[in-house]
Order: structure tokens, then C-alpha cells, then sequence
């Protein structure tokens, strides 16, 4: 059984009904396999919480940056609300020790996948946003973002494009993107890699960098921006 009032004091929030934090951490396999369980999951908390969370951050980096660009706030907001991103959040608060799973799904690591993490975080925003209001949603969400947007004001933010590409070409329901060395040049302790990004055997993006990650990033890269530039 969880206890969550620990829940509540490890992440530094108070709800008044305690069913609806709850909901928040309902997994579907949970109720998949718990068909006597009157709870809803997680999934709708999920949806509203995605558009709070993009809500907020594109008004924090509005009002942080007026300096750049739509492009680039675009850019970086799209960075910061990747399931990646969002993943490492909710696995730092430790989200997944709270995630109600069924039996298969905690038998397959369930509590560490990226996509049940995201989720997790993304439907405690919706819970935190219809219990307390906006307000407490964007102030637990922008304290726990308080280092990426640091980074962001020092310039050292790189965006995780591999992570923006593949949720942009997973949306569109195509399958995972695959990388291929496409060629290596200069002398064994200066060599420069050129990659390509491909889907279902077309090439969206080829970048040259000094090591294969480097590489497959700015094909990344290249495939975003072309991809962007292609959805309006």
C-alpha cells in the first residue's frame, strides 16, 4: 500500500484530496489487470498536463529571453518538455517509486521507463493544476526546471536533438529513426564522421562531427530544423 503523505513531503507538495495524487501515478496495466478498481488512470491527468507544462514554459522562456527568436524559443521549449528531458526529471523526483503497475509491467521495469515517467510527471501537473490552480503547478514545475533554465541563461544549454527528432517522427506515426556512418575522413587522431538520419529508408538530415555522436546530433539537427521548417 503507499503512503501518500510521503509521497506528498518528498515532492514538497499538499493535496487536500489525496484520490486525486493518486490518480496521477495510476498506470493503465494497473487497471488492466485490477478490472474491480473503481480509479480512473492517468492518461486524461496526462493530457491536461502536457498542455499546462507547455503552457508554462513558454511563458517563462517569453518572459526570460526576450532577446531570441520564435524560432529559437520553440527550440529550447521543445528541448525542455522532450519525453527525455521529462524523463530524467521525474526519475530524479522519483516518480516511478509511486507508479501503480500491473504485474507485467512492473515485471518488464515498468518504474524506469522513460515513457511511464513522463507521464507521471506530466499527469502530477494536471493533478497539482486542478487541485491548486495554476499557480502551484507552475511553481512545483519551474523549481524543479530552476537548473535547465540556468543553463539556458549561461549558454550552455544544447538541445537533445536525437530525442526532439525521433518524438517528432514517432508523432507522425513513423517508426523509430535509424543512423548510418555514411563516412570518415582525415588521420587517426583528427578524424571527422558524417552520419545520416533516415526513416523508413529516406534520409532527413546528414551532419559531420569529430566523433559518431557528434555526428548522428547534427543530422539531428539538421533533420529538426527541416522538419520544423516543412510543419509551418
Amino acid at each position: 500500500m503507499m503512503d501518500w503523505n510521503d509521497c506528498q513531503r518528498s515532492l514538497g507538495i499538499s493535496f487536500r484530496d489525496e484520490s486525486l495524487l493518486e490518480q496521477a501515478f495510476v498506470h493503465p496495466s494497473y487497471l488492466n489487470e485490477n478490472r474491480n478498481v473503481a480509479r480512473p488512470g492517468n492518461e486524461r491527468l496526462e493530457f491536461l498536463g502536457d498542455a499546462i507544462l507547455n503552457f508554462i514554459v513558454a511563458e517563462r522562456l517569453y518572459e526570460e529571453f526576450p532577446e531570441l527568436t520564435e524560432g529559437k524559443l520553440t527550440e529550447i521549449r521543445a528541448s525542455l518538455v522532450c519525453r527525455d528531458t521529462l524523463a530524467e526529471l521525474a526519475s530524479s523526483l522519483k516518480l516511478g517509486d509511486w507508479l501503480l503497475l500491473g504485474q507485467g509491467e512492473e515485471a518488464n521495469g515498468g518504474r524506469s521507463k522513460p515513457s511511464n515517467l513522463a507521464d507521471a510527471l506530466e499527469a502530477l501537473v494536471g493533478a497539482l493544476y486542478l487541485e491548486q490552480g495554476l499557480g502551484e503547478a507552475r511553481r512545483f514545475l519551474l523549481s524543479q526546471l530552476k537548473p535547465e533554465l540556468e543553463r539556458i541563461k549561461a549558454g550552455k544549454m544544447i538541445p537533445n536533438y536525437k530525442a526532439l527528432v525521433q518524438e517528432l517522427i514517432q508523432g507522425q506515426g513513423r517508426p523509430t529513426p535509424i543512423y548510418r556512418l555514411v563516412e570518415t575522413t582525415g588521420p587517426d587522431h583528427s578524424k571527422e564522421f558524417t552520419s545520416e538520419i533516415l526513416v523508413e529508408g529516406e534520409a532527413l538530415g546528414r551532419g559531420t562531427g569529430m566523433s559518431k555522436k557528434a555526428a548522428e546530433s547534427q543530422a539531428a539537427r539538421a533533420a529538426w530544423e527541416r522538419m520544423r521548417c516543412s510543419h509551418g
